[in-house]
């Protein structure tokens, strides 16, 4: 029996960030990682925000709620906005952690079927399709 299967692409499970520290805290981690509390800067930088974003969990927890927010990933394909098209809907997309839309999707396509897109975290997409959805990102 032919089973059909869809392969999504691998999309990375991080986003690289920038920022700014003055030199006593940078010393000061430094100064841990050298020590052994941690294995370096960014294991240290990630271990603070971990902590700092379970210690507000239930305020987010409660602001995702009140946002109607999805949380996690959402990927989304040529099939899937083809499909909302033919049924006539419009799509608004609401996510916390990341969204995907497929390489293959069409500027007009997307602009058919997606009226509003809004993500706390990361948007992937080709330029072009962010560009011609730019005035529905927000």
């Amino acid at each position: 029996m032919d089973q059909l299967t869809t392969q999504m692409p691998k999309l990375p499970d991080s986003e690289k960030i920038t920022i700014n520290l003055g030199y006593v805290d940078l010393g000061q981690i430094d100064l841990l990682v050298q020590e052994g509390f941690y294995a370096n800067r960014t294991d240290l930088i990630r271990t603070a925000i971990r902590s700092q974003l379970d210690r507000h969990n239930d305020a987010v927890k409660k602001s995702v709620a009140r946002h109607d927010l999805d949380l996690g990933m959402r990927h989304y394909s040529r099939r899937d906005l083809e499909a909302a098209r033919s049924r006539g809907e419009v799509i608004h997309i609401q996510v916390l952690g990341l969204v995907a839309l497929a390489p293959d999707i069409d500027a007009d396509l997307a602009r058919a079927t997606i009226g509003s897109i809004r993500v706390l975290g990361a948007l992937q997409a080709p330029a072009a399709l962010k560009a011609a959805l730019g005035d529905r990102i927000h």
